[in-house]
């Protein structure tokens, strides 16, 4: 029924078939708790990349061990094997380094946050998911999906080709109740081959990163960088520019996204943030208020006189970040770069 996760893999029999992390794994698992030492030298991204390899190492023979540290074959058991494993990985990063740095690595080995692996999973983007699933068994897709929430197993049989993903449904409608070591060669499979690949290949853009950076900056601090950068990387400046989410930007919320946004906001922040912004933009607030409430703020924006561009600034970010937090609760919808998520009426 499930004959592809219950294959186990191959012991390592080729000392040549290990990648250099990989064979450094091999060491220091054989070298144990006690000489953990030997990590202090190393950095973040090479901790991580050998504790990566460590992760998904499996069984190494003993005659590959041998030959990798033939001094210290001693000390080893009496098979000679070591077994590198998420639990052995943790403990053995746990004896020399901080708590948080410990869950930080092996939350990136894991791959998405969840306290169980059908936690995980739906974490997972489903197109994700379903590229993964459709070149599994359709019993253990419809496992799987049995696992997982309602709607994100909606959402994954969306993305599957229609033919497979009919057999899959035909298959949860017929299944009984699946016996616990194959549900555990199920998750076991998921974690090897889907999770800690997927940790590898979802690092974030690192152009996202620096937009997330440049939002942060007030105005006249984000123009001298853009500018400076575009000099040296026109198409790097222009990556992040197109990431970014700005005060303007608010213009693309719809009505009931602005008035949303406008409860969650203080009066003075928005009659600061609206002295700077676009006649447009400024329209558009005005528009989804009551027309009293828009008087008094038009009122209020006069009788402020000037104000500085360091107090308009940090009102506009405030309320890009109110924004942000709102859209991160689901209470509104912001558009993004591409204008995927604006709506059509």
């Amino acid at each position: 029924m499930v004959a592809r996760v219950s294959n186990k893999k191959a012991a390592v029999e080729d000392a040549k078939k290990l990648t250099g992390p990989e064979k450094a794994a091999v060491i220091l698992l054989s070298l144990g708790e006690e000489h953990t030492s030997l990590w202090q030298g190393l950095d973040d991204e090479e901790v991580k990349e050998i504790s990566q390899a460590m992760a998904g190492l499996g069984t190494v023979s003993a005659s590959v061990v041998e030959e990798l540290l033939v001094e210290f074959v001693s000390g080893m058991s009496a098979s000679g094997a070591v077994m590198g494993s998420f639990e052995q990985t943790q403990r053995l990063l746990a004896s020399f380094l901080p708590p948080d740095r410990v869950d930080g690595l092996m939350e990136e080995i894991r791959g998405p946050a969840g306290r169980t692996m059908w936690d995980k999973l739906g974490n997972v983007n489903e197109a994700v998911l379903a590229n993964y699933l459709k070149n599994e068994y359709p019993q253990t897709v419809a496992v799987v999906l049995s696992k997982v929430k309602p709607d994100h197993a909606a959402r994954v049989l969306t993305a599957l080709p229609e033919d497979f993903a009919l057999e899959c449904v035909q298959r949860m409608l017929r299944m009984e109740p699946v016996q616990r070591d194959i549900l555990d060669k199920i998750e076991q499979t998921l974690r090897t081959e889907f999770m800690s690949n997927l940790a590898r290949t979802s690092k974030r853009d690192s152009h996202e990163a620096m937009a997330d950076i440049f939002n942060a900056f007030d105005r006249q601090t984000e123009s001298r960088f853009i500018g400076a950068l575009e000099e040296r990387n026109r198409e790097a400046a222009e990556r992040i520019r197109a990431l970014m989410f700005v005060f303007e930007d608010l213009n693309k919320l719809d009505p009931g996204g602005v008035q949303t946004l406008l409860r969650a906001v203080e009066k003075d922040q928005l009659a600061l943030a609206l002295k700077g912004a676009s006649e447009v933009l400024r329209e558009m607030f005005f528009t989804n208020m009551s027309e009293r409430a828009a008087k008094i703020m038009r009122e209020d924006m006069e009788s402020m006189g000037p104000v500085r561009l360091k107090d308009v600034d940090s009102a506009q970010m405030t309320m890009v970040q109110v924004a942000k937090d709102l859209a991160a609760r689901g209470e509104i919808m912001l558009a993004g770069a591409a204008g995927d998520d604006e709506l059509i009426y």
